[in-house]
């Protein structure tokens, strides 16, 4: 098994992912994009994971290689690749589907409740109703034709979504560890400003350090799941 990960920002990298994909004895590789990296060919592959970043899907005036990018994701669902999107990966994916990408109404920062919407569903058949889990977006999706809707919370009802077996997209981050969420404190320290669902930064930390544990096997579930469609 090789899965193959594109990375948009250093500090936003697959943590648990790449824990668990290592623990399987899988293959793994990167295309760092901030290192130009090139793509493998997709043969080579069997899963392509698109990890999260600040930019969004449509600014390619100032990151032109997302062109590149898109055309590359669309070629490994075309080839029949099991792809999974984390935040701005799962936003990548929905707009190579065709579905529309958009502002949220809110920005959505730190650990908020999230809404299982079928707990007998084969993804999700092992996951509580409701559970917290780290979030850093401002955008959001329409679910892509034929996806089926996952997860949702009260600040944006479209966070997770499934089409058919073979493609998987989380708006969230459960792949976090308090390195990771520390990093992407750092850096979008800006953003966290007083708005309805941007936590401030102490209670970010405190939850951090109780809630990724959960999380993380949580995510374990999901990704053992995955496998199997």
């Amino acid at each position: 098994m090789h899965i193959h990960f594109i990375q948009h920002v250093p500090f936003e990298s697959p943590g648990y992912i790449l824990e668990w994909a290592q623990d399987k004895g899988f293959n793994t590789s990167f295309s760092r994009m901030y290192e130009n990296d090139p793509f493998p060919p997709v043969a080579s592959i069997d899963w392509l994971v698109v990890m999260g970043g600040p930019m969004g899907v449509h600014d390619e005036a100032e990151y032109p290689w997302l062109a590149g990018e898109k055309r590359y994701t669309r070629s490994a669902i075309d080839a029949g690749k099991k792809l999974l999107g984390i935040c701005l990966g799962s936003q990548l994916i929905a707009d190579v589907l065709g579905a529309r990408v958009y502002k949220n109404d809110q920005k959505e920062i730190g650990w908020w409740p999230l809404q299982t919407i079928d707990t007998k569903h084969p993804l999700t058949k092992n996951f509580p109703s409701q559970f917290n889990v780290f979030h850093w977006h401002g955008d959001t999706f329409d679910l892509p034709p034929g996806a089926t809707l996952l997860f949702s919370t009260e600040a944006c009802k479209n966070q997770g979504y499934l089409v058919g077996t073979r493609i998987a997209a989380l708006q969230f981050h459960m792949e976090v560890n308090e390195s990771l969420v520390a990093q992407m404190m750092q850096h979008g320290k800006s953003e966290l400003t007083e708005a309805p669902f941007i936590q401030e930064e102490t209670s970010i930390f405190l939850n951090t350090l109780s809630m990724v544990p959960d999380t993380q096997l949580l995510l374990s579930r999901f990704l053992e799941a995955f496998a199997k469609l």
